[in-house]
């Protein structure tokens, strides 16, 4: 075929349209990194990197929010807000700074704009979490042992709380003299909201309404666990037939088999996140799964490492693989990047977030050499895309 003056005009407008998807392409495969820290000594607030997966590279880049101890932030399922708590950590003064506060996030740029800020209805927000369906946030108060859901409007701003539960009672240990509400879980389906109380060896269970941003407790209101474990955080198995309690005051894992028609649990196993043996002190701090289900990964502040299990895909149950230091002190927070490729371990006593490899077949990690150091007390890693 004989190629003609005309016949490149339009290929030529196809080469360069390919050429900007591919560019879009690269673009839309790199990430935000915000960090959340305590500012008790010389933190700022919440910091920016830039993350891209094909290299493995990480740049520093910023401060994004100058706010006082954002230990815990959470992300909207659209993407384009940014929630960060404020945990005020005294005793003594109640009701200074315990709020949430509503970022809105520049898709190319990843600046932060604050749009409003409201109360936690509490002392010591622990953990904020969005639903599912980006209507609510549920907000866990550790100091006062309550959980309060506040109503995420259109534009990304919070509404004063609609929904509010005290918890009552306390537990056998010395950190147990009363309730201390740590983190929460809604159900895949929006329709029940978990809250683990960590002063009580209770998993709180609520019914939902992202209508009207109400929480009621259900029949029955809590799950039991044993004493003295101290359920701290919770996850949802991809499923969504298991619920996983992250336990802090006994280095442990419950695995839950949840009803998700009565929103009710079910105990199958207790694993160990600490190996055979061990006798000194660990107190985990967060858990994830991979976004197959087929990985769990735990923190363990103490030894100061991840345990890795892997999980059974027909009862749930999880089989230790390794443990892995996470090359600093006090990993409150680690996340797995969107991809799953890579695990960022936050070790909040050493000012560094530390980078790892993920084996998708096997679950097992690898340092990859990257550790950004002077991060002050890292508290918390999550994941937006960038455009």
């Amino acid at each position: 075929m004989r190629v003609t003056p005309q016949r490149l005009v339009p290929f030529a407008a196809l080469l360069m349209l390919l050429v900007v998807w591919s560019l879009a392409g690269a673009g839309s495969n790199e990430y935000f990194v915000y960090v959340g820290t305590y500012t008790r000594t010389h933190g700022k607030g919440i910091y920016k990197f830039r993350f891209q997966p094909s290299t493995g590279k990480l740049t520093p880049l910023s401060l994004a929010a100058e706010m006082p101890n954002p230990s815990y932030l959470a992300v909207h399922p659209n993407q384009r807000f940014l929630y960060a708590e404020t945990e005020h950590e005294g005793e003594d003064t109640p009701g200074k700074n315990n709020t949430v506060s509503a970022f809105a996030i520049d898709p190319k740029t990843g600046a932060l704009t604050l749009l409003n800020k409201v109360s936690s209805r509490g002392e010591g927000p622990a953990q904020i979490v969005v639903d599912p369906a980006g209507k609510g946030l549920m907000a866990a108060n550790y100091r006062s042992g309550s959980v309060a859901l506040l109503p995420i409007l259109p534009d990304g701003r919070l509404g004063e709380a609609t929904g509010f539960d005290q918890h009552h009672g306390a537990g056998p240990k010395p950190k147990q003299d009363r309730p201390r509400a740590h983190g929460g879980a809604f159900s895949p389906d929006s329709r029940f909201a978990f809250v683990a109380e960590n002063g009580t060896d209770q998993v709180m269970i609520y019914r939902y309404n992202p209508s009207t941003g109400t929480l009621t407790p259900n029949d029955p209101p809590f799950f039991k666990s044993r004493p003295g474990t101290g359920p701290r955080h919770l996850t949802f198995h991809p499923n969504g037939r298991i619920l996983y309690s992250l336990n802090e005051l006994e280095p442990s894992i419950t695995v839950l088999s949840y009803d998700a028609a009565r929103g009710t649990v079910q105990p199958i196993q207790d694993a160990p996140t600490v190996p055979p043996g061990f006798t000194e002190t660990s107190a985990p701090a967060q858990f994830q799964l991979d976004r197959a289900g087929k990985f769990l990964y735990a923190s363990n502040r103490g030894p100061d490492n991840i345990a890795v299990f892997a999980i059974d895909p027909a009862k749930g149950t999880l089989t230790p693989i390794e443990h892995v230091p996470t090359q600093g002190k006090t990993p409150r927070d680690f996340s797995l990047d969107p991809t799953g490729g890579y695990l960022f371990a936050a070790n909040q006593n050493s000012d560094n977030i530390v980078v790892f490899r993920v084996d998708a077949k096997t679950g097992r990690l690898t340092p990859t050499g990257q550790k950004v150091e002077n991060v002050p007390e890292p508290s918390c890693v999550v994941f937006v895309p960038a455009h």
